[in-house]
């Protein structure tokens, strides 16, 4: 086998260059990529001389398609869309270490095996048994799994019956968000065999928490990412929902579990990961939790938003975020009478994206939305006829603004009470906990920390930073379940964020991590790519209509290729920058010794 391996040209490059063990995983798991035996057909799809080094292509199987692509002398074929949310990976970026990023939200599989490398997916795509005959490109494979409807996705390759059976204590995972689900996938698709114990504050399994602010989701079917049932039958989870962890005992290696209408319990654990999120924050005035007036985090909050806000009512949001703005967006759709939006910035999203692009998106995503910017809340006023609700908000300058809804989006804090008293693990002013480049907390045994409290080091820079994002969460959980199972690699991947109006953004945002902006285009037609410089570096990326820019400048900082800031301005064009070809490779490696 390794011989073989070693004969063609990219591995002997590979190996010659002596880059990291990743990549050779990657390319070894060429070899044998899963096939489906049931009812398979084999269809010459392309000419080979079709098909470059670097390149993919989507094409024609049947009444279905795949995707096909050459990395060096091997042609491997997969599944033609992203299981996420059905983007055609032809249009996204294959990287020569194996990688097929989608273009629109960065779920990454592998080119050559299907299996997932980054999320937001859940589920790997399809991988064909591909052959060169004649001159031409030969795909094998079952053609139901090559057409875009219930079987686009592939299902994981095991059940609940192939784990230990034996009482454990295994993994414990205190939350049931994005995190606690990506690490459950994580840690199955490598091999874990032990319990897995999830401790969810929430009545339901873990949801797609996104899809809250961007279109008001009341059905726990509509946006769970598994069902309970699924998650006992297919991954073996003990999943415990409406139980709030009390304290964790990293000494004694349990924690304490309190289930509503229940006794306390104590849970031992082999691994403890941290997944609890963030609670929303309220603010330190009067008046702030009467009846009408709600944050969005949990389902229940976008039922009760959802059931409040219908026609003709007055709605004032307070806070410019990006949930903010998309919660507006999706409310202003449904005939208010006013929707009002107070932020304390200059424009919306400025300290992230500057003020060119905050006033381009406030054009383009702020429709019907009245905006009060460079504002901050004096008071809520309660209603005179029933002071258990408010009727109105008055802002600093004494503006009133009418409201029968009001909606705090003033951010988040994380939710890692239980940790204050006799953890052993410390906690910053802001209730983060710092981790290292593997996501362990230093300094006691088997814990780790994701998501929005996780205080990590992002990037090449090592610069820490907690980042509150669905999609960081995921990846975390990925990259912990990896290092659970003996696979784990510095935690390296660039935070995505994206918006339902085709916004994309990738890197480190905020005042203080870049020192230019160069934007390409015009924010105010929703058209545009802004880049993000710090000491002739781009660090972030926000774009909009230019699909895959994004997803192909996230995969070129991650490679640590991506065009200087001075070449950038320039004219250099990251859509043309080889990623994918033997000579990229070269280089990648190159630069990894």
């Amino acid at each position: 086998m390794l011989d073989l391996l070693l004969k063609q040209p990219v591995f002997r490059t590979l190996v010659s260059q002596k880059p990291k063990p990743s990549y050779t995983r990657l390319f070894i798991q060429t070899l044998s990529p899963p096939v489906a035996r049931m009812s398979t057909k084999t269809i010459a799809v392309l000419n080979e001389s079709e098909l470059a080094d670097g390149q993919m292509k989507e094409v024609a199987f049947g009444e279905g398609k795949v995707l096909v692509a050459r990395l060096g002398e091997k042609v491997v074929s997969t599944s033609a869309y992203c299981t996420h949310y059905g983007a055609p990976l032809a249009k996204g970026v294959l990287t020569a270490d194996g990688r097929i990023t989608c273009p629109w939200h960065g779920a990454c599989f592998n080119a050559c095996t299907g299996d997932i490398e980054d999320a937001p997916a859940l589920f790997g795509i399809h991988s064909f048994q591909t052959s060169v005959e004649d001159g031409q490109i030969c795909v094998t494979a079952d053609p139901k799994y090559t057409k875009k409807d219930d079987n686009l996705v592939r299902q994981p390759g095991f059940a609940a019956a192939d784990f230990n059976k034996e009482e454990s204590s295994g993994v414990v995972i205190v939350g049931g968000g994005s995190g606690a689900m990506h690490a459950i996938e994580s840690l199955r698709d490598n091999g874990y065999k032990d319990s897995i114990t999830v401790l969810s504050k929430e009545d339901y399994p873990p949801i797609d928490r996104t899809k809250l602010s961007k279109s008001l989701a009341t059905q726990v079917s509509k946006v769970q990412l598994h069902s309970a049932e699924e998650l006992r039958d297919k991954y073996g989870v003990d999943l415990r929902t409406g139980v709030t962890v009390t304290f964790v005992n990293t000494a004694s290696m349990t924690v304490q579990a309190q289930p509503q209408g229940g006794s306390e319990e104590t849970i031992p654990y082999t691994n403890l990961i941290l997944a609890p999120g963030s609670f929303p924050r309220r603010l330190p005035i009067p008046n702030a939790n009467l009846s009408n007036i709600y944050t969005l985090r949990f389902l229940e909050d976008s039922q009760k938003i959802d059931a409040a806000c219908q026609k003709d009512l007055r709605v004032v949001i307070i806070g410019t975020s990006f949930i903010s703005m998309e919660l507006a967006t999706t409310i202003a759709k449904r005939g208010m009478k006013s929707v009002d939006m107070v932020g304390m910035e200059n424009t919306p999203f400025e300290t992230i994206m500057g003020k060119e692009v905050g006033e381009g998106l406030r054009t383009v995503m702020g429709q019907n939305i009245n905006f009060h910017m460079d504002a901050s809340v004096d008071s809520i006023r309660a209603s005179s006829s029933d002071p258990s609700v408010a009727d109105a908000v008055v802002l600093k300058d004494g503006t009133t603004l009418e409201a029968d809804v009001i909606i705090l989006g003033v951010g988040v804090a994380p939710a890692t009470e239980f940790l204050k008293n006799g953890s052993g693990i410390q906690l910053e002013k802001d209730g983060g906990v710092v981790v290292d480049e593997y996501l362990k907390v230093p300094g006691v045994e088997n814990v780790y920390a994701i998501g929005d409290i996780a205080v990590f080091p992002q990037t090449e820079m090592k610069t820490p930073r907690r980042i509150e994002h669905w999609n960081v969460a995921g990846n975390h959980g990925r990259a912990v379940g990896r290092t659970i199972t003996g696979k784990g690699e510095p935690f390296s991947k660039i935070p995505i964020f994206w918006s339902v109006q085709g916004l994309r953004y990738c890197g480190l945002g905020g005042k203080a991590n870049y020192d230019d902006v160069f934007i390409n285009g015009n924010p105010k037609e929703g058209k545009f790519v802004a880049y993000y410089f710090k000491e002739n570096k781009v660090v972030a990326l926000a774009s909009m209509g230019r699909d895959p820019i994004m997803s192909k400048s996230s995969e070129l900082m991650r490679l640590g290729i991506m065009p200087t800031a001075q070449e950038i301005k320039d004219g250099a064009d990251v859509l043309q920058v080889d990623v994918s070809s033997v000579q990229a490779l070269q280089r990648i490696a190159a630069l990894k010794q």
